[in-house]
């Protein structure tokens, strides 16, 4: 008879055997991740019980890996050969010693397994890791290889390796490699959340999408498009040698030494196949409510929402508004032991613990409507739809709230009150609408000022003209703007925060619904009810001295 395998330490216990942390103090780290869900060890670290160091130390423990000390740490020759410096800049790793056909590495983040992965993958070899203080990593790194190498430098180290070869050929190519490494290492630390590679006659086109806004950077020459889309299709597991179809992937890689998905869309064109990449970066993105940038009021509103025992709740607003960051929050203030959460997503974007996701496949017929159908079979308390886009969606939502659930789910819709003409067009019945919909909160983005080059001032007459009559608001107040510095690429923002309208379904806004009655006459009971619009949010944000008008009047509209 076997013996039964050990039972994993657990991270805490770990800390407390090393006399780093009291009980205490795990018990109040647990008891903000039983609130906020997310790892014990950044708990710990927020609250200042313990370093990001000792963390990483008492998870190589668990895991079973061994520490470095990487300040003492000697690497050796053959070692910092067998990784060229723009991928070691990039994963955060240090070649430290060669044991016959095994590569010894230190990393950062234990659990980041994918980076070990794809070291073997490059380097041919059994790559085993051992875990070291992230931020000594990133200095022994830059004093082994020196600084990292321009982009323009890795351009012109790929044009030439690439001249002649063809697609296939040039994609696994070392500088090929190593200049798209590069590509997606400053994509990272310029915050980008998109990442576009465009083909024009003669032209290969690289562009950034940060805060909303699109930056072009340095382009490789056109012949490096094919191996550059190649490359991307052989980490994303997609057909290289299907160049006539779009075809959807994803990927997932080690940026400075922590995971980030790569949600991957190409598309043929005229001048040759190209795509884009939509960073999820989860060190990137809060998923707290009180991270996202909501006015207090509206905060404690969606948290109200959060609670309710059942009903629908949906979000709405353009593509790239943050409605599933905004969802994710939400359904984080309700993760808990006794509540049962699952996802129904178009793809899943992030990995949340504690919470069921699941992803559509329309290929195989795994729709909304199908999978809502068994998720109600799963017994649980709420529910998320990616996006209600037909009939038969939007019935299976209706169906669940009226048998006790929560629902939660994104539409397409330019405001709050649209909402219900949209779910009209899907042929839901009014009683039906009003017997379930419970709010429906209208989102936008707007960029923050950036706080490195804030400068105040007072607005004029003119300014306040063009706001219209909302403008009266922000008489007698300074408001703010940004003059631009190398912190914000001289744009005057940097980041970017949420508004939002909140429209709850009071007695008098379900009357104007079941009477027929026009968008504009729902808006207006809606508002005589207290709901704040956009372009009212915003505002206030504007006074805040968080935003500027120009960001305002540019996501919203007139409220009159």
């Amino acid at each position: 008879m076997s013996a039964a395998p050990a039972k994993r330490k657990l991270l805490g216990q770990i800390l407390k055997e090393r006399g780093t942390l009291r009980e205490g103090q795990i018990q109040e780290a647990l008891g903000e991740q039983r609130k906020h869900g997310g790892l014990i060890g950044q708990h710990l670290v927020a609250l200042g019980h313990c370093t990001q160091s000792d963390v990483a130390m008492a998870l190589a423990e668990q895991s079973g890996l061994r520490s470095v000390d990487v300040a003492k740490a000697k690497p050796s020759e053959d070692a910092l050969a067998m990784i060229d410096g723009s991928t070691a800049h990039t994963y955060g790793v240090l070649p430290l010693e060669v044991r016959g056909n095994t590569l010894v590495v230190a990393i950062g983040d234990p659990l980041n397994t994918a980076v070990l992965e794809d070291l073997a993958f490059n380097t041919g070899m059994q790559v085993e890791g051992a875990v070291g203080d992230a931020e000594l990593l990133k200095k022994a790194v830059q004093d082994a290889y020196g600084e990292e190498g321009s982009l323009r430098d890795a351009i012109a180290e790929a044009a030439r390796s690439a001249a002649g070869a063809d697609a296939a050929e040039a994609a696994a190519s070392a500088p090929v490699v190593r200049l798209l490494n590069s590509i997606l290492h400053r994509a990272i630390q310029d915050r980008a959340s998109d990442v576009h590679f465009e083909v024009f006659p003669g032209e290969l086109r690289i562009r950034y999408r940060v805060d909303g806004a699109l930056y072009e950077v340095e382009g490789p020459p056109a012949h490096l498009a094919a191996p550059l889309v190649a490359r991307i299709k052989v980490m994303s597991d997609l057909d290289i040698a299907e160049t006539k179809l779009p075809q959807d992937g994803r990927i997932s890689l080690s940026i400075d030494g922590r995971p980030v998905d790569l949600r991957v869309a190409t598309i043929p064109g005229v001048s040759g196949e190209g795509c884009v990449l939509r960073v999820l970066d989860r060190s990137a993105v809060s998923l707290e409510l009180q991270a996202l940038g909501f006015l207090t009021d509206e905060e404690q509103s969606l948290r109200d929402l959060t609670d309710l025992p059942h009903g629908i709740i949906l979000v709405t607003g353009p593509t790239g508004s943050g409605k599933t960051t905004t969802l994710y929050a939400m359904l984080g203030e309700a993760n808990d032991p006794t509540v049962k959460i699952i996802t129904v997503e178009d793809p899943v974007e992030y990995d949340i613990d504690g919470i069921v996701q699941v992803p559509i496949n329309d290929e195989i017929d795994v729709t909304y409507a199908r999978v809502l159908r068994t998720v109600l079979r799963q017994d649980p308390d709420k529910i998320l739809v990616g996006e209600i886009r037909d009939q038969e969606t939007a019935t299976v939502a209706v169906e669940a709230s009226l048998t006790g659930h929560t629902v939660f789910a994104t539409v397409h819709t330019n405001d709050a009150p649209s909402a219900i003409t949209r779910l009209l067009d899907m042929k839901i019945e009014r009683f039906l609408i009003t017997a379930t919909l419970e709010a429906v909160v209208a989102q936008r983005l707007v960029r923050r000022i950036c706080a490195d080059c804030k400068e105040q001032y007072e607005p004029d007459e003119d300014l306040l003209r063009e706001v219209g009559p909302e403008g009266q608001f922000l008489r007698g107040h300074k408001l703010s703007f940004g003059k631009g510095c190398d912190a914000c690429f001289h744009t005057g923002y940097r980041g970017r925060t949420a508004i939002c309208e909140i429209m709850r379904v009071t007695d008098s806004v379900r009357r104007a619904i079941l009477e027929g009655t026009s968008t504009a006459d729902v808006r207006d009971e809606a508002r005589a009810a207290g709901m704040r619009t956009l372009r009212e949010s915003g505002l206030r944000a504007v006074r805040d001295g968080v935003t500027t008008v120009e960001e305002v009047l540019r996501e919203t509209m007139a409220a009159w």
